[in-house]
């Protein structure tokens, strides 16, 4: 829970905190029920979030503006929920491919949000020192492409709400390697229930383009500033997979696939 200093942190340009106001019966982001986060059970299968953005919505829109307000004026803190209602972000599942434009942010705020995905185009935030998506917690995972900024060097995550904590050992969805995208559909519009996102575009590893070959998905714990993040791999081939860095010790020491067969080290529950 965020301390009072915090609670300054997450305050807006109008004064509110980023949290509804007492009493108010309005929310900000759903309940997620994918597995327990307060205690170690047995569970075995988990999916992904089969959410789908509303690039429609005025709250979409919103949040493209103050993407391009901070590029253009080269904003060094970014917290971009705190400047939408709790309508606005409880309709933000995901971030748009624009935060690319964001090479001057050292320190990304989105805390409480509603989040179940973070495109891979954070990995061009070549800036990015803080990185809180503290209380986050329909968010389990996160892309590789993050490992890509190289200034990186504390986060505030929600650790119980990961995919393979050592608190809780949470299982991981599972992936079908070596696949291609087939029908009409394309690389730009894939299954997020199956896949994690709704589009796969380039390699995690090399950058090569995905177009038209096969998809080798893979899991690897790694720690990425103060935390380990279960981090989601789109390579282009086996080589890229195998190319990965070592997970930390009392983590599944390889690139795996997900799924209720992965042994897992034991919970550390405390």
């Amino acid at each position: 829970m965020a301390n009072e200093a915090e609670s300054k942190l997450y305050t807006n340009r109008s004064g509110d905190t980023s949290d509804p106001a007492p009493g108010s019966s309005v929310s900000y982001r759903d309940i997620c029920t994918c597995f327990v986060q307060s205690r170690v059970t047995n569970q075995r299968r988990v999916r992904f979030h089969n959410d789908r953005q509303d690039t429609s919505s005025p709250a979409w829109q919103h949040l493209l503006a103050l993407i391009e307000e901070a590029a253009a004026d080269a904003r060094e803190v970014f917290r971009p929920l705190a400047d939408m209602s709790p309508q606005e972000r409880r309709q933000i599942v995901t971030l748009p491919p624009t935060i690319a434009k964001l090479t001057a942010v050292k320190h990304f705020i989105l805390y409480g949000s509603n989040l179940v995905r973070i495109p891979p185009e954070i990995g061009a935030m070549t800036s990015l020192q803080e990185f809180t998506p503290y209380t986050s917690y329909r968010l389990h995972w996160y892309p590789y492409e993050l490992t890509r900024c190289p200034s990186m060097k504390r986060s505030t995550v929600s650790t119980r709400a990961l995919y393979g904590n050592e608190k809780l050992r949470p299982p991981f969805p599972p992936l079908l390697s070596g696949r291609a995208v087939t029908g009409a559909l394309g690389l730009d519009d894939v299954e997020p229930g199956e896949w994690g996102a709704t589009s796969v575009s380039t390699c995690s590893v090399c950058d090569r383009s995905l177009e038209g070959i096969e998809i080798h998905q893979a899991w690897i714990s790694l720690r990425v500033a103060t935390d380990v993040l279960p981090l989601l791999v789109n390579a282009c081939s086996e080589a890229c997979v195998q190319a990965l860095p070592t997970p930390p010790e009392d983590y599944v020491q390889t690139p795996h696939a997900g799924g209720p067969r992965i042994a897992q080290p034991t919970a550390d529950y405390a």
